[in-house]
């Protein structure tokens, strides 16, 4: 996909899983951790990595490196010929990303959408993720909220993307003309709603049920996770990090009040001092055992 000169949401491209993939890479690989951490967003129209993570990319990257890939048919990275998407192919598609920035491992972080995917990977390669983080995750299967089907199922018109706007913060002052106008052009990129139409389409509950992980394999897993939550989060209801939080035996639960699905902007400076804190908990860890 062709991007305004100059955008900041074009990182760099590399190929993962044999496709191009548009890549942000920022912080040095020499900072105060060994372990870069790796962002995945999540799914709604017009999302990037860039305008997912932007607020929260610079804190992250003063301590460590911090790699936040566009996925496999969103934003500018390729969208696979037959459009045909699921949990296994976006995992490997992760999965294609760390081979091609030789990352071994990696600390997870996943935002809705992106956090059910981030489970996948923790539960099928628990080797290359050292700690992980959700918020405001999928993962568990639960009824389709109304906020979650308006979003898959969105058709792009300015008066839509105001109205999904509304529906993921909490803080409507953050509501801008302007914030609705530079997401609704990205929804009508060239190519985006026939992607986007082609990821979830009715009825969508199946899509929730896809991106859904066993119990038994949460419950078994090893990892130290921090779950994150809007309180008012009328996309994801805050029921499933609390699920996950019960069924996650290493897991800690931090949920924001007056907060929607939009954790990592509404809150984005304490979002960042709180995933901060719980990486370098491990960086501490690792290094008093050298």
């Amino acid at each position: 996909m062709t991007a305004p000169e100059n955008s900041p949401e074009i990182g760099r491209e590399i190929t993962a899983a044999g496709y191009r993939t548009n890549v942000h890479d920022h912080g040095a690989a020499n900072g105060n951790s060994d372990v870069p951490v790796m962002m995945i967003h999540g799914s709604g129209p017009g999302v990037t990595a860039w305008a997912n993570w932007r607020l929260v990319i610079p804190e992250l990257a003063k301590n460590r490196r911090v790699v936040a890939p566009d996925m496999l048919g969103f934003g500018y990275t390729q969208r696979p010929e037959d459009n045909t998407y699921n949990r296994e192919r976006w995992v490997a598609h992760a999965i294609g990303v760390m081979e091609a920035l030789d990352l071994e491992k990696v600390d997870l972080v996943g935002n809705s959408f992106g956090g059910g995917l981030a489970l996948a990977l923790a539960i099928e390669h628990p080797e290359r993720v050292r700690r992980l983080v959700l918020m405001g995750s999928v993962g568990v299967s639960f009824p389709i909220t109304e906020g979650l089907d308006e979003v898959w199922g969105y058709e792009p018109s300015l008066e839509n993307m105001r109205r999904l706007m509304d529906v993921f913060a909490f803080n409507k002052g953050l509501l801008t003309d302007e914030l609705a106008e530079m997401r609704y052009q990205a929804s009508i990129r060239p190519g985006f709603q026939e992607s986007f139409a082609a990821m979830f389409p009715a009825p969508r509950q199946r899509w929730v049920d896809n991106l859904a992980s066993p119990e038994e394999d949460i419950r078994a897993l090893p990892h130290e996770t921090l779950v994150i939550h809007g309180r008012e989060d009328e996309v994801i209801p805050l029921q499933t990090s609390l699920t996950l939080a019960d069924w996650i035996d290493r897991a800690q639960l931090h949920v924001f009040g007056r907060c929607g699905h939009w954790t990592q902007i509404e809150h984005a400076s304490r979002f960042a001092r709180l995933v901060n804190d719980f990486l370098t908990e491990a960086d501490q860890s690792a290094a008093g055992e050298k």
